[in-house]
């Protein structure tokens, strides 16, 4: 099922800045998707057990990990914030360039961005956020499925992203964008209690 609209009409980030605190949306080319309700305690454990591994891991680098609700601004040329038309929470975001970072957020795209699936937010996710990701350059997306216990990770290459690679979440994947992340799925899955089907 779909995320439903807010409204029919375009909006920008100084819109959204306006918006009450307990509703939640992310805007995709002015478009103000609502996001689904408080996500299942596996998703959010496994969010946090991923978070947790790439903190350690880029605890002594120039690389900032952040969990959401964290936004992260997409501007499409050099517009003020006010006019951004896309503005997403992505679960987990690594951004390595701290001119990026600021107290709203992030402005520009993150190096690597992490989703996990639930069934409300997977079509978002898989399509509509794909498709700005790949166009805002984001270097590398992995879509972490808890069900099906697989990992799908796109890479920027010179012409977008090219072929993902798909993994069963076994053994180690390790991210291009940050090498010095080793995600060890053993280990992440032991602090996730097991997702139920339709989860």
């Amino acid at each position: 099922m779909p995320l439903p609209l807010r409204d029919p009409d375009p909006h920008t980030y100084g819109d959204y800045r306006g918006w009450p605190d307990d509703e939640r949306f992310e805007l995709i080319d002015g478009a103000a998707y609502a996001m689904a309700p408080a996500p299942t305690r596996q998703h959010q454990r496994l969010v946090g057990e991923l978070f947790r591994v790439i903190a350690d891991a880029l605890e002594d680098g120039d690389c900032e990990v952040n969990v959401a609700p964290f936004d992260v601004r997409l501007p499409d040329a050099d517009e003020a914030d006010d006019r951004i038309a896309s503005v997403v929470q992505p679960d987990i975001s690594v951004v390595c360039d701290p001119g990026k970072l600021d107290d709203k957020g992030c402005r520009g795209a993150p190096d690597w961005i992490v989703e996990v699936l639930s069934p409300r937010t997977a079509g978002h996710d898989q399509v509509r956020k794909l498709a700005l990701y790949e166009r805002h350059r984001v270097r590398e997306y992995w879509l972490v499925h808890p069900v099906d216990l697989v990992v799908t990770i796109y890479r920027l290459e010179r012409d977008g992203y090219g072929r993902p690679t798909v993994q069963e979440l076994t053994g180690q994947s390790v991210s291009s964008a940050c090498p010095a992340v080793e995600v060890d799925w053993a280990a992440v899955l032991d602090g996730v209690p097991p997702v139920a089907d339709g989860a």
